[in-house]
């Protein structure tokens, strides 16, 4: 467990350090604290973390594996658990993690798994004399931060998804379409976590929760400037969600076209060589008294019959637009 802490003075001035500034700024209470831990907490750290008044049910919520996106008000802060990302390659493969925070009046407090982009970047922004945020102003700028990352990636694959399309209109193969269905999957995935973030967002712009300043003039329109880019990356993720769906069931008609084009041509062929078949066996049999048998010119009368016979069903297959 990694644990380092930012006090914000009420002077302007900014103090880092460990878990000692976290102890002396526990008995002071002055100016306003971030504390930031990496990794799961220790037995002590969640002691210490409840004497401060975040609630068990949510260290508890916090320290599981795989939990949805969700938001809970306490009486001494609000517990906001959000879903960022580590990494999300050009396959949309995502690797996610889980961001917990704890807002409260004077202090806020996040816990994460490993290295956190969104928190590293706010934590070397914040210095000396700069304007000094509130802790709930943090969490929304490192949520905002995380959906813009989101958005930039999904954006980005537009371009791949339509390059997928021409060559599927062109070139159509195995490996286009599975893909195609890869991509499909993933799209699934990421649609199910932007749900949860539109919905997570938007409870918080209804309840309007205390502790992060929803309710404030400043702070409204950097709320739904995040819940409009939460249904942004929602609606995108579906409707890519869509055009791979279309894609792969494009792929399967051109395909099936193509096999009963191919299945078509062999059934005329197969229906021409029959008879040819038939009078080819018919005059092979081996019978000492057969008609034609002695005929001087019977070998020609038999192939002229094969070539009549042959050219009459082409003709006819041509007038019903079979060829």
């Amino acid at each position: 467990m990694i644990v380092r802490t930012k006090l914000l003075g009420d002077d302007g001035k900014v103090r880092e350090g460990g878990e000692e500034l976290f102890s002396q700024w526990q008995i002071s209470q002055e100016g306003m604290l971030w504390l930031d831990i990496e990794g799961h907490l220790t037995d002590g750290m969640q002691a210490r973390l409840t004497e401060l008044g975040c609630h068990p049910l949510a260290i508890t919520e916090m320290e599981r594996e795989r939990q949805p996106p969700k938001v809970h008000e306490f009486s001494e802060n609000t517990f906001i658990l959000f879903r960022g990302i580590i990494q999300l390659d050009e396959q949309l493969v995502l690797t996610p993690q889980q961001i917990g925070h704890f807002v409260g009046e004077r202090y806020l407090i996040t816990i994460h798994r490993g290295e956190s982009l969104s928190i590293d970047r706010l934590w070397a922004e914040i210095q000396d004399d700069s304007t000094q945020p509130t802790p709930g102003s943090i969490a929304l700028q490192i949520m905002d931060y995380a959906s813009e990352r989101y958005l930039q990636k999904i954006l980005a694959f537009e371009d791949h998804l339509g390059e997928l399309e021409d060559s599927l209109l062109a070139r159509p193969s195995d490996s286009v379409m599975a893909e195609l269905v890869g991509y499909r999957s993933e799209l699934r995935k990421l649609r199910r976590i932007f749900n949860y973030h539109h919905r997570l967002v938007e409870e918080i712009i209804q309840e309007e929760p205390r502790h992060l300043g929803t309710g404030k003039h400043q702070y409204q329109h950097r709320w739904r400037a995040l819940r409009d880019r939460c249904e942004r990356l929602f609606s995108l993720t579906g409707m890519y969600y869509e055009i791979c769906g279309d894609l792969v069931e494009g792929y399967i008609s051109i395909s099936s076209h193509e096999l009963n084009t191919t299945m078509k041509i062999l059934t005329i062929i197969t229906a021409i060589f029959v008879p040819l078949s038939f009078l080819a066996g018919l005059y092979g049999m081996n019978f000492e008294y057969m008609p034609e048998l002695h005929l001087r010119h019977g070998y020609f009368f038999a192939l002229g019959a094969m070539a009549t016979t042959a050219l009459l069903l082409i003709y006819i297959f041509k007038r019903k637009r079979w060829l």
